[in-house]
């Protein structure tokens, strides 16, 4: 099996994985469950680490998409980019200092990331035609990828940038 059909699937499990955690979380939220101890522990001893991780395989992702199978990003997608691709360092430079400080910065960047993901899944989902496709190489509401009834690229985007939000938030 070819790693351009390997790594797709990957990432669609990851993003799948992911969004049953968050609703997870958010159920544990809004219900007042108790969440596994061991696995609240878990998140609160390493969330520059875990967040490293999210932001590396959303970048790395991302470049896989446009370097290896050549989707062309369109506007809504650069913005986005433009929030995740510092997030890596970011976390590796905190990780390595064990500065937990940066959370307000990569929280801000992870906020619009996904203010911005949010609004172009939802053009793709409800193709809506936008002005941002107009100038463009490539309209904003075309869908590359469509997985599992829901999972395009800008979801995937979201689900890494609510990740991170929430292992910065560190309130489980």
């Amino acid at each position: 099996m070819p790693i351009t059909s390997i790594v797709p699937e990957v990432l669609v499990f990851l993003t799948l994985i992911s969004d049953i955690f968050i609703g997870f979380l958010g159920i544990n939220l809004i219900m007042k469950l108790e969440i596994v101890e061991d696995l609240k522990n878990f998140l609160k001893r390493n969330p520059l680490l875990l967040a490293l991780i999210v932001s590396l395989v959303a970048t790395s992702g991302s470049l896989f998409y446009s370097e290896i199978l050549g989707y062309t990003p369109c506007k809504l997608c650069w913005f986005q980019r433009i929030f995740m691709y510092p997030l890596p360092i970011i976390f590796g430079v905190a990780l390595k200092n064990k500065d937990f400080k940066i959370k307000r910065y990569a929280i801000s960047l992870a906020i619009i990331g996904a203010l911005i993901a949010a609004y172009h899944y939802s053009i793709q989902v409800f193709q809506f035609t936008t002005a941002c496709g107009a100038n463009s190489e490539v309209p904003c509401n075309i869908v590359y990828s469509f997985e599992l009834g829901y999972i395009t690229i800008p979801m995937m985007a979201l689900t890494a940038f609510i990740l991170i939000i929430i292992l910065m938030h560190k309130k489980y």
